[in-house]
Order: C-alpha cells, then structure tokens, then sequence
C-alpha cells in the first residue's frame, strides 16, 4: 500500500472514531432535552384534540363563564389586550 494511501486510511479511521466520540456526546447533551421535548409533544396533541373537538371546549368556556364570571371575563379581557398587542408588534416587527 502505497504512503499517501495508508495516510488516508488512517485519517478516515481518525475521522470516524471523532465522528462517534461526538455522536455519544451529543447523544448525553440531547438526553436533558428529551423531557423539554416531551412537553412541546404534549402540548400539540392538546392542541389537536381542541380542534378535533371543539363543542367539548366550548361547553368547558360555558361551566367556566357560569361557574365565575367576573374572573372569567378578566381573563378574557386580558387575553384579548395580549391577541391585540401581539398583532400590534407582529406588524410592526414586519415592516421595516
């Protein structure tokens, strides 16, 4: 085997023993991630659920609105000013 041929084969052995020594690596850091990530998970199947059953929703926003009014009106009065505000600066970041 010629120089330059060992001197590649070794390289690529080189290359690919810190190729795994990084995968194992990025293998422990994702490992911390996996519970973030379950949640971000959970989260969207919530939110596929409301849509695939919006009545259910809507009859939980009536117990709520009959059970406490005026909080539940608070709340919606501070959600609506956080949707206006968030359109607000929506727009305004994209208009340069």
């Amino acid at each position: 085997m010629s120089r330059r041929l060992h001197e590649l084969a070794l390289k690529k052995q080189r290359l690919r023993f810190q190729s795994s020594l990084l995968r194992e690596r990025w293998a422990a850091q994702a490992a911390g991630m996996q519970t973030l990530l379950a949640g971000i998970d959970r989260v969207g199947q919530g939110v596929d659920w409301v849509k695939r059953h919006p009545r259910a929703l809507l009859a939980v926003a009536v117990a709520v609105l009959v059970a406490r009014p005026r909080a539940t009106l608070r709340w919606t009065r501070r959600a609506f000013i956080a949707w206006q505000a968030w359109r607000k600066g929506r727009a305004w970041l994209s208009h340069p």
